[in-house]
């Protein structure tokens, strides 16, 4: 339990912090406008608070605003929440929109939510961990919430840090495109993470993922050490982007169990630490028991993390893909047969698109076998265009059958084609 006192206190010290907004971050305006709770969700220090605040800041109402992740809150109640209210309206007045950063902390707060909700009160909230939002969402908020998934930083959010713009011609002249690969590169080293990019200090990172994996894990998870998570997350990070089963990964790191192995998994991605890309199949029994690929929510932190060589451009790339397609709110797949691809997309049942994704075509075996791939999956799912994404390359194919290849670096894929909705 807390105190009115104790509460007005955080609330007017949190108000008096009044860190720079920065970067504007992206998210779909009828996101804010519905009437619906948004839950705004992603990994520890993606810029979620900041996104809130964004928001908070673009609105009529601002003032019933408090974050959780405060250590003079670790007392704090779900009957508190009553509190809370009864100090916002003492202090600032009737109003209709609050504002809870990392309320998740908080045990029973769906049911207050869902008050706030059931009395035409605008909510917005954010979260660090998957399964608690999605497991406490599903029993109270049904039908009454949104989410919008945060990662890090991407390509175009990136530049904007960097105070660098671009223009159309940029694709096109010598010049434009060597700046424009040049700041990709720095961003397929760098990541996205803000703080970090405005440091470059390598123990931020380190420091950010201690966090994850003793506050969103061990500690959440009640696990009796650190050790074995330590070591199936080194082996997945020194292998990411590579396909991998539960049981070649207890092999590799000494543990006896399949089953524990898979359950540290499932823990790394409800703390968005990893994300794991499964086999397309028709039969779903099938998906479950082929091997995965795995990929990290960012390149600088899986740097940290695992072992890996500096000049590793190929899974960069590759990861960077990954994690743009998820920004994208993709459901996404890998497909083989003879030979693999890497990505294909799932719309309603149906796969829409495929990509291959390769630093450079000009090897003529590797270009073999990355077009194989990719047009592997286009006549598995009569698909009449796919695209191979490059580090620097560019090409337009006609295949024999009329079947269109269309090959674009990387940062062309993400500033033409990753930015073309409506964001607030």
């Amino acid at each position: 339990m807390v105190t009115k006192d104790l509460l007005r206190q955080v609330i007017y010290e949190q108000r008096e912090l009044n860190e720079p907004l920065g970067v504007k971050r992206k998210i779909y305006q009828e996101q804010v406008n519905a009437p619906e709770v948004l839950v705004i969700s992603g990994v520890r220090r993606c810029g979620k608070s900041v996104l809130m605040q964004q928001i908070r800041a673009g609105q009529a109402e601002q003032d019933y605003c408090l974050c959780f992740d405060d250590d003079r809150l670790l007392h704090f109640e779900v009957s508190d929440f009553q509190t809370m209210c009864d100090v916002f309206a003492e202090d600032f007045g009737m109003q209709k929109t609050f504002y809870l950063d990392e309320v998740q902390l908080i045990e029973g707060w769906e049911r207050f939510v869902d008050r706030l909700y059931s009395h035409h009160n605008k909510v917005f909230i954010t979260g660090s961990n998957a399964y608690l939002l999605s497991k406490e969402l599903g029993t109270l908020l049904t039908g009454r919430h949104l989410t919008q998934e945060l990662w890090p930083m991407s390509l175009l959010e990136f530049m904007e840090l960097r105070n660098e713009t671009w223009q159309k011609n940029d694709l096109y002249t010598t010049a434009g495109k060597a700046k424009l690969v040049n700041l990709q590169n720095a961003y397929l080293k760098e990541g996205g993470f803000p703080q970090y990019l405005q440091t470059r200090n390598p123990r931020y990172l380190k420091e950010l993922y201690n966090d994850i994996i003793y506050r969103d894990i061990v500690a959440r998870h009640k696990l009796p050490s650190d050790r074995q998570i330590r070591e199936v997350t080194y082996y997945l990070a020194s292998n990411f982007t590579h396909r991998f089963t539960y049981l070649s990964v207890a092999k590799a790191t000494g543990i006896k169990s399949s089953e524990t192995v898979q359950d540290y998994i499932r823990y790394l991605e409800e703390a968005y630490l990893v994300g794991v890309l499964t086999k397309y199949d028709y039969k779903v029994g099938e998906q479950l028991k082929s091997p995965k690929k795995i990929y990290f929510i960012d390149n600088a932190l899986v740097g940290q993390i695992g072992f890996s060589f500096s000049g590793n451009m190929g899974p960069r790339l590759e990861n960077a893909v990954y994690v743009e397609l998820r920004r994208q709110e993709h459901e996404v797949f890998y497909y083989q047969d003879k030979w693999e691809c890497d990505f294909i997309v799932r719309e309603n049942a149906n796969i829409v698109k495929a990509y291959q994704v390769t630093v450079s075509l000009a090897d003529t075996e590797t270009r073999q076998r990355e077009m194989n791939g990719l047009v592997s999956a286009m006549d598995a799912f009569g698909l009449t265009e796919g695209t191979v994404i490059t580090q620097d390359e560019s090409e337009e194919l006609i295949l024999d059958d009329g079947k269109a290849i269309h090959v674009i670096p990387f940062y062309k894929w993400c500033l033409v084609y990753g930015e073309q909705r409506s964001y607030h």
